[in-house]
């Protein structure tokens, strides 16, 4: 179980009338990392889904839901410098991290760090996102027009439209979005390779990473790869959560 109790960092996902779910003494953390534009809430469900064997862990990033009126950072390097010292602390002797799209890349940096503090994950579990060392094309999306961002978010399937037709709602929304963005797309990597056992895992039918981009994590660990492909698009793990998260407890 978690040995610290930094509710800014790791605040519980559940309401306060509901119980936390039922632990084996010796399970596994999984610390879970949210997609742009999102918080810990992200993965409100898994605690219960994956315990007793495994204890998931929501991470809350600066800027969003209960840490809303904190600035969002906007550079991989210092959201890792920032969380790398609660995590290291929180993790116990068996632990694992998964992200989703810019939670990927957070994972991938926070398991180089991590491991250069003699604390390195068992598993890495990478999202939704190309290799980190291949960077992307086109034009930056943080810097599109309001209208044309808004567009792009709602291609992405994860963002309700309900939401999205609310003015007031977009535009407390769509810094985050940008903030995160901006991470993702002023990456620079400059990496050798992770020395654990690494998962790229995506949606079939999404947009923005296609196999060879997943395909491509392999060159990133010296350790074992495994490549695994669901039915889907970008948020994929939301529309069949159960299959995602049998094969994270395979896996673990």
């Amino acid at each position: 179980m978690t040995k610290a109790t930094d509710v800014s960092w790791f605040p519980p996902c559940r309401p306060e009338a509901t119980p936390p779910p039922a632990l084996d003494a010796d399970a596994i953390q999984l610390f879970c990392l949210p997609h742009a534009g999102a918080g810990a809430s992200a993965y409100r469900d898994w605690p219960a889904l994956l315990a007793p064997g495994i204890e998931a862990i929501p991470v809350q990033l600066p800027g969003r839901e209960s840490r809303h009126r904190e600035p969002a950072l906007r550079s991989a390097a210092e959201l890792v410098t920032e969380l790398k010292g609660p995590v290291a602390g929180c993790a116990g002797e068996d632990f694992a991290l998964f992200g989703h799209s810019m939670g990927a890349l957070l994972c991938y940096e926070l398991a180089h760090e991590l491991s250069a503090l003699g604390k390195p994950p068992r598993h890495v579990f990478v999202s939704g996102l190309g290799a980190p060392h291949i960077p992307p094309t086109g034009p930056r999306l943080c810097d599109l027009p309001d209208d044309e961002l808004v567009t792009v978010i709602a291609k992405l399937e994860g963002t309700s439209p309900e939401v999205l037709a609310q003015p007031e709602l977009v535009q407390l929304l769509l810094p985050l979005f940008r903030a995160d963005l901006e991470v993702w797309e002023t990456y620079v990597h400059h990496r050798g390779p992770l020395q654990v056992p690494v998962t790229a895992m995506g949606g079939r039918r999404d947009p923005g990473v296609g196999l060879d981009l997943l395909s491509a994590w392999g060159s990133l660990t010296s350790a074992e790869f495994h490549l695994e492909v669901f039915d889907g698009g970008h948020f994929y793990h939301y529309a069949a959560p159960d299959e995602v998260l049998a094969l994270i407890r395979e896996r673990l």
